[in-house]
């Protein structure tokens, strides 16, 4: 039997999800919770195989969830169970440690399917899902363009904290040149923000610091 954990914050999907799961020849639903915390606790407890876990729960996300969940029980598998598939919430569910993520408008035995394949140890990731996470790989696959020797200057004085109007004094450029400077260096990089811009910089021995 393949021992399942549910976590879901809406108590007619949970106990519907624990009424068809349990008529699944080979499952048996270990316990259920709509709080994410509890569940973390519960789970460390239980050491279930399989944790089929909501993306959208109050306090502790799914994504937060998932990763408590493979810190403390690493053998426990997490299935993400969502009505989204925002393509920065599927990558960040998988970066967090999860192996499967399924729609739920997929057909029920789609959640089977992911369970049974989660025992060995293989992903099941809805069409949409896979799409995502492809062209993610695509991207991250494409060579880099370089940084300028502009952007680098820029990027030496993110480094260092500097705001846009201290880099354009220190530069002698307008602050409104700044900004597409460090609009480009974040596209560049990959990431979101200047904080990550930094991290990655320094990491990776972008700049002299």
């Amino acid at each position: 039997m393949i021992q399942v954990y549910l976590v879901d914050d809406h108590p007619f999907v949970l106990q519907g999800l624990k009424a068809y799961l349990n008529t699944r020849e080979g499952i048996e639903i270990v316990g259920t919770s709509g709080n994410g915390e509890k569940a973390i606790k519960e789970i460390a407890k239980l050491n279930p195989e399989v944790a089929v876990v909501d993306l959208r729960l109050p306090g502790l996300n799914g994504i937060e969830v998932t990763r408590e969940i493979k810190k403390k029980n690493p053998g426990t598998e997490v299935i993400i169970l969502s009505s989204f598939n925002k393509e920065d919430e599927v990558i960040e569910a998988i970066d967090a440690g999860a192996l499967s993520y399924v729609m739920k408008d997929s057909r029920p035995e789609k959640l089977v399917e992911a369970i049974k394949a989660a025992r060995r140890g293989e992903p099941v990731l809805t069409p949409g899902v896979a799409k995502k996470i492809m062209k993610r790989a695509a991207r991250k696959g494409r060579k880099t363009e370089p940084l300028t020797p502009r952007e680098k200057e820029v990027l030496a004085c993110l480094v260092r904290g500097n705001s846009n109007r201290d880099i354009a004094k220190t530069l002698c450029i307008s602050e409104t040149t700044v900004k597409t400077h460090v609009s480009n260096i974040l596209k560049k990089l990959d990431v979101k923000d200047r904080t990550q811009a930094v991290i990655k910089a320094i990491e990776n021995n972008l700049v002299d610091r």
